[in-house]
């Protein structure tokens, strides 16, 4: 008898980010990659990332406010740090650098992931992947 995994399943695969989609979670709902949907949009409220952006602040930047002696000027630039990532995080950006399809108007989610069922291409989508292909395998481990 033949073993069938989840990630063997050839089903239409449409990616749509409303809000935060953090780390090795948000790469396993998207099959591993934002290129192996059908297409990957995301509300101007999406924030794709490697991880939080608070804990990333405290884990990337810890030297910076472990010098300041003062608490209030420590959480201050603590909030600018994260305020500054939270800006570059933001889903048009990671449109503008390909990594997912588009932004769009959340009024609009219905028609865009219609159009890549029915086989249309949304607009500003890249190619789907070719018939038959197989999307790679999301290793958790």
């Amino acid at each position: 008898m033949r073993r069938v995994r989840a990630a063997d399943f050839r089903v239409p695969l449409i990616s749509l980010i409303p809000r935060k989609a953090y780390g090795l979670g948000a790469m396993a709902m998207v099959g591993n990659s934002t290129r192996a949907p059908l297409t990957t949009a995301a509300w101007p409220s999406g924030e794709p990332g490697g991880m939080g952006l608070e804990g990333a602040v405290r884990l990337g930047y810890r030297k910076e406010p472990a010098a300041i002696d003062d608490p209030g000027d420590r959480e201050r630039v603590f909030q600018e740090r994260v305020a500054g990532l939270y800006e570059r995080g933001k889903a048009v950006n990671a449109a503008a650098a390909l990594e997912i399809d588009a932004v769009i108007d959340p009024a609009d989610s219905r028609a865009w992931i219609l159009a890549a069922l029915d086989g249309r291409e949304p607009e500003g989508t890249a190619a789907a992947a070719p018939p038959g292909s197989r999307r790679p395998f999301a290793d958790t481990w």
